[in-house]
């Protein structure tokens, strides 16, 4: 770690629409939310500067609490380096706050639990303004057999079956403290009904919310009973459960960290 005592960790809580963009991670020749916000933050210290996030977001996904972490000289309040780099980014970025941090902050490490949300329309017509944040199903579903089946997975449990493959850990166990399926809206006259899918877990594997809404959504078409998802977490074999939900539903919402993490009283 750098010693100059000039340098200051800062926590970025950035918000974004993953739409336009190869994902959170930099790629050569592609636009990236990581490479954006180096680049932004190139132009203000006059500097390279590199960027860490709480998890890498794949193409698609959108986010409203993804966390970042940079170390940088600034001259001025933690507040005004978040108004600075909104002014360089584009506008499906947005910093929404940056607060200094202990230097040795990690937004992997130090996060404690995250919070996704997946978004599903259930019928009506082909919205224009919804297209790019919900995937539409054409089919009713049992709302109440999702729901029960979104139980099972609270707890701690081996969810292999929910890994793909391309991003193997050293352990596929995690603990899931909340899984949740609700309304958002419902318009019975158009028989249009706006679902969501929230998962809070300490950690989550590659593609691991994608695939528990699509094994939800089989559940849901009444293709299998709720009691399957105790088989496929039983059976640690990915091509047990349903298939993967496309990306552009999926929005990380929260990451949360210990107070422990702020130089200063937050």
């Amino acid at each position: 770690m750098d010693n100059d005592s000039s340098l200051r960790t800062y926590k970025l809580l950035v918000a974004y629409e993953g739409t336009d963009y190869s994902g959170w991670q930099i790629q050569p020749s592609k636009r990236t939310i990581q490479g954006e916000l180096q680049g932004a933050l190139c132009e203000i210290a006059g500097e390279t500067i590199s960027v860490m996030g709480s998890g890498r977001t794949d193409a698609g996904v959108h986010a409203m609490g993804q966390i970042a972490s940079c170390r940088l000289r600034w001259p001025s309040s933690p507040g005004q380096l978040a108004m600075a780099l909104n002014t360089k980014l584009p506008p499906d970025i947005v910093v929404r706050e940056s607060v200094e941090v202990v230097d040795d902050f990690h937004p992997i490490r130090d996060a404690l639990r995250k919070r996704y949300r997946y978004q599903l329309q259930i019928g009506g017509y082909a919205s224009p303004f919804e297209r790019r944040f919900r995937w539409r199903l054409k089919r009713r579903v049992v709302i109440e057999d999702m729901q029960m089946a979104a139980g099972m997975l609270v707890g701690e449990h081996d969810f292999a079956s929910f890994q793909a493959t391309g991003a193997d850990r050293k352990s596929t166990v995690r603990t899931v403290f909340d899984c949740d399926v609700f309304t958002q809206f419902e318009d019975r006259e158009s028989d249009l009904e706006m679902l969501a899918i929230e998962v809070e877990a300490d950690g989550f594997l590659y593609n691991m919310v994608r695939n528990i809404v699509g094994s939800l959504v089989q559940i849901g078409y009444g293709k299998q009973d709720p009691t399957w998802l105790q088989e496929v977490l039983a059976a640690r074999d990915r091509s047990i459960a349903g298939p993967t939900a496309p990306a552009h539903g999926l929005f990380l919402m929260q990451v949360d960290y210990s107070n422990e993490i702020y130089r200063f009283e937050k």
